[in-house]
């Protein structure tokens, strides 16, 4: 395969090794909103969600749609949501291995 591929797949993995994008890509999941509500969501600056949505937009997890004097941010893809979901429950069953390693250990 060729070794561009791998390149950008590790670009696009990137995108997600953020906390903060983690958490916009959750809020966001329920439907589109715009930077005021994810801002009130996250309890964070505007400054701080305007720039992880600057990334996302860049990247095309997210898209936007403007309504007035306001922009609206949705997933772009919903496989997004997927693979979001899917390592979710990777560290979940993680998690509970470890649970189960520790009860053994007491």
């Amino acid at each position: 395969m060729d070794k561009r591929i791998f390149e950008m797949h590790a670009e696009i993995c990137k995108i997600f090794t953020n906390p903060r994008r983690l958490e916009i890509i959750s809020l966001l999941r329920d439907g589109e909103k715009t930077v005021n509500e994810l801002t009130e969501l996250a309890g964070v600056p505007q400054a701080n969600v305007s720039q992880h949505l600057t990334v996302l937009r860049q990247n095309n997890v997210v898209t936007t749609r403007r309504e007035g004097t306001n922009i609206y941010y949705n997933i772009a893809n919903p496989k997004i949501l997927q693979a979001c979901d899917l390592m979710k429950e990777v560290l979940l069953e993680k998690l509970t291995e470890n649970e189960k390693l520790v009860k053994r250990m007491l």
